[in-house]
């Protein structure tokens, strides 16, 4: 397998029409090696049209993709070699154990002989966490150990490039921390990972890049911080417990910069607050500098997710 250079994705000017419906409109994006990248945005914003684009199972109207360096209309079988794409809710058989369903998916990738699937098969089970159910049912696995599953299966032939479509709906926190520990672990090994979700918390603690899209256009793409700013809301709600009472919190946040909108109760205080993630560590750190003993310090609410409910609904210009 030939060494990515450059971008692991590229797309130029795609658009994809449904008749009169323009489902992804002139939508440009870059994606570097080694990243988990999550596209998020509301249900009908385009994500799933561009994935079916980047897995070769949709043509586009017009513009270009690239994948691993292959163009996916021009060389499309070169493409799958490298590529991963794991659909919402991908289908399972009933009548087949784990091991099988994996085994027969790791011939048809004409992985090797017996032994050579066999192992394969053990080490993308391990990579999911799922080498305790090699021997169980399909039909007998809970909803994030399916998903799990399917995504072993995307594993089994070593793609460069993973294309993974609302791999955590539905899942429960323990097979979102699973899914989430998986893919970085398969970034960090040098994979490509792009994943969609229409839940922003879904993907905030998995990926490194995030692309907010809607209305078949990105709106922004970078890092939490870059796409926050760009969208116009660089704020975020902090909750504070003290061990030793409030006032002496309350009177510092007074001349802090960047901190307004201060409220509190019995339980705690919560204020706004306009900085990244590292002017929130350095908050933090001002705050156990001046003496002041903090029992619980955690961002909630952040109003990124409100961002992303005002793009649903259509209160942000695309």
């Amino acid at each position: 397998m030939r060494e990515v250079t450059g971008s692991a994705i590229e797309i130029r000017d795609l658009r994809v029409d449904y008749g009169d419906f323009i489902a992804v409109n002139d939508v440009s994006l870059s994606i570097p090696c080694g990243v988990v990248c999550g596209l998020v945005g509301p249900n009908g914003a385009g994500k799933t049209s561009t994935f079916k684009v980047l897995a070769t199972l949709m043509e586009p109207t017009y513009g270009e993709v690239m994948v691993a360096g292959h163009d996916v209309l021009e060389s499309t079988s070169a493409a799958r070699r490298i590529m991963g794409y794991m659909p919402d809710l991908a289908p399972v058989p009933s009548d087949l154990k784990v091991w099988e369903f994996l085994d027969f998916h790791a011939d048809t990738h004409v992985l090797g002989g017996r032994t050579a699937r066999r192992e394969r098969v053990e080490e993308c089970l391990g990579i999911v966490n799922l080498l305790d159910k090699r021997e169980a049912w399909c039909k007998a696995l809970s909803r994030g150990q399916t998903q799990r599953l399917v995504l072993a299966k995307t594993l089994l032939h070593r793609p460069q490039v993973l294309i993974l479509d609302e791999p955590a709906s539905g899942l429960d926190p323990l097979s979102r921390r699973e899914l989430r520990l998986a893919l970085q672990k398969l970034a960090a090994d040098g994979a490509t990972v792009l994943v969609s979700s229409h839940i922003l918390s879904e993907l905030a603690e998995m990926c490194s890049l995030l692309c907010v899209m809607n209305q078949g256009r990105i709106l922004s793409s970078g890092t939490e911080d870059e796409v926050r700013g760009e969208l116009g809301r660089s704020d975020r709600l902090l909750c504070v417990t003290m061990v030793d009472g409030q006032d002496g919190l309350l009177t510092w946040l007074a001349s802090c910069e960047g901190v307004h909108d201060v409220e509190y109760d019995e339980a705690e205080v919560r204020f706004g607050f306009k900085g990244d993630n590292d002017g929130q560590a350095d908050l933090l750190a001002a705050m156990m500098s001046a003496g002041l003993r903090v029992k619980t310090f955690e961002a909630r609410g952040s109003s990124f997710e409100q961002i992303l409910v005002e793009v649903a609904e259509g209160n942000r210009e695309a």
